[in-house]
């Protein structure tokens, strides 16, 4: 596909709301991973050690 300029670009045919909703549910979603990741971990190693120092 050829595009004549940047907002035929972003949308998409008619389906730039689809397309570029798709890409921020996806950047949102690999960006939370390793945060929620992170903060489960750092739990789990205060709720073993809070019970190791019991």
């Amino acid at each position: 596909m050829q595009w004549q300029s940047l907002s035929d670009f972003l949308a998409m045919g008619g389906y730039g709301l689809y397309v570029w909703g798709s890409f921020g549910v996806c950047a949102v979603t690999m960006l939370a991973e390793p945060l929620l990741v992170r903060h489960r971990r750092r739990q789990a190693l205060r709720d073993i050690q809070q019970s190791q120092d019991i």
